[in-house]
């Protein structure tokens, strides 16, 4: 029969390729780190005769407890495998000094809380000038610290999160220019005494995403598990899994967490990961806290891989590149 398709010109039926299996490498050790943080904290004196910074003339929480319990909750969620320690703090009593040389005071600031000024644009922060303030380059490179975190408030201009270094990437916005000669890569995360623990996580995650996106960037669709992770219901129906940091496996729009609707995910899959064996349940809110914006970022980061071995050359533990980017591949 071949012999007659060929003779009379007719070609033989075009045959899918199979999916290739998984190219799961011999056991490997988990990575535990322990990141070396510095803390800054900008906190202006709203009253020179008392003493009174700003976050207890707002009554906002104290930067100590949050610190605290932002590394425990990290320390829980990666099952013991990032332990966050802070070797030091500065604390700044000033207000911080915005790209284009505008620095609020006292009064500038108080008159936009109560809003009887608009906030000043740009508001970004001058990030060359904080960077030389506190000498964080020259600190990153001489191995001092690994990464930094600063408590700053509404509209003091810092990211969420951003990078620096030798082949820093986009990490929730454009790397820190200016950088590039720092053999190693850190990351600035960006916090406000104003809110809460949840929105520390928020900004992690944010982290999480970018940093996961850059693993798996020379990774074919089919193999791209990172984004087989962040698959909800409405992006993939019936074939939800734990959606982003933003929506849940359920959520019909960004920040729904409290969604009650009902739908399959494959989410509990991920604890056993890289294991092939898949079971979907149903599942709503109620697994993550309905609606409690710290409960859903603590699930969600529970189900990261954290396991031995690799798989497609990418570790089992994902863990490792979240908190130390010069683990990624660039």
């Amino acid at each position: 029969m071949e012999f007659l398709k060929r003779l009379f010109g007719i070609k033989p039926a075009t045959q899918p390729t199979p999916p290739q299996p998984a190219n799961v490498t011999a056991p490997e050790p988990v990575a535990s780190l322990s990141p070396r943080v510095m803390v800054i904290i900008y906190d202006p004196v709203m009253d020179a005769e008392s003493g009174k910074r700003l976050s207890q003339y707002m009554n906002w929480g104290r930067h100590e407890d949050y610190t605290n319990q932002f590394i425990n909750d990290m320390l829980e969620c990666s099952g013991g495998l990032i332990r966050y320690q802070i070797v030091r703090r500065e604390m700044v009593e000033e207000f911080p000094l915005k790209a284009d040389g505008f620095r609020y005071n006292t009064v500038s600031y108080v008159d936009v809380l109560r809003r009887a000024s608009a906030p000043h644009e740009p508001d970004t922060l001058d990030y060359q000038e904080f960077l030389r303030r506190h000498k964080i380059v020259e600190k990153v490179a001489a191995n001092e610290i690994d990464e930094v975190w600063v408590f700053g408030f509404p509209y003091a201009g810092f990211y969420e999160s951003t990078m620096g270094g030798k082949g820093a990437f986009f990490c929730n916005s454009e790397p820190l220019a200016n950088t590039a000669h720092c053999p190693r890569r850190f990351v600035v995360m960006g916090f406000s005494l104003e809110r809460g623990i949840g929105e520390m996580l928020e900004a992690m995650g944010h982290r999480a995403e970018f940093t996961m996106e850059k693993v798996y960037a020379r990774t074919s669709t089919q193999n791209n598990l990172w984004r087989k992770f962040i698959r909800y219901d409405k992006s993939h129906a019936g074939q939800a899994e734990c959606g982003n940091i933003h929506f849940a496996p359920n959520s019909d729009k960004d920040y729904d967490w409290g969604n009650t609707r009902l739908v399959n995910s494959y989410c509990n899959s991920w604890y056993n990961y890289p294991s092939a064996a898949r079971t979907p349940r149903q599942v709503n809110c109620t697994e993550w806290g309905n609606g409690d914006i710290r409960e859903h970022h603590k699930w969600w980061f529970k189900h990261l891989p954290k396991a031995g071995g690799r798989t497609n050359g990418i570790a089992n533990n994902w863990w490792q590149y979240i908190a130390d980017p010069n683990r990624v591949s660039v």
